[in-house]
């Protein structure tokens, strides 16, 4: 049995829940999100690593409702705990995670982000369910 030094960053990890969920992402949405700039894009990896991780208990401020979908299911991953300026626009079907558009945050660029909850939700209809 191998030690770890205490303090470690290994040793500070909480252990993953049993069955971690499954993040996938539309096509399209993985080229926008591979169209961000490098640093944003860690960010969004480690939201996303996050949502795996956590699932539906993901709290506030790293996943939220979308405001601009009365009584639809689509969330946003608010990468840094919102702190970022963009964010994943995502549904739950069955049990993946379906990432449908990556967006700028909406109070920096409400045009597109509004564009990106369209397209989210166009994507994510095309998915069988």
């Amino acid at each position: 049995m191998s030690k770890r030094k205490r303090g470690s960053e290994a040793a500070r990890q909480p252990p993953a829940p049993h069955g971690s969920w499954r993040v996938r992402y539309h096509p399209k949405a993985r080229a926008e999100a591979d169209a961000v700039p490098e640093q944003e894009r860690k960010a969004i990896d480690n939201a996303v690593d996050k949502l795996a991780s956590l699932g539906p208990t993901l709290p506030f401020p790293h996943s939220s409702k979308v405001m601009g979908d009365p009584g639809g299911s689509l969330r946003e991953l608010r990468p840094r705990a919102g702190r970022s300026p963009w964010r994943c626009i995502y549904e739950r079907i069955g049990d993946v995670y379906v990432i449908g558009a990556v967006a700028p945050e909406a109070q920096k660029d409400k045009a597109g982000f509004d564009s990106a909850v369209s397209a989210a939700k166009a994507r994510l209809a095309e998915i069988e369910r």
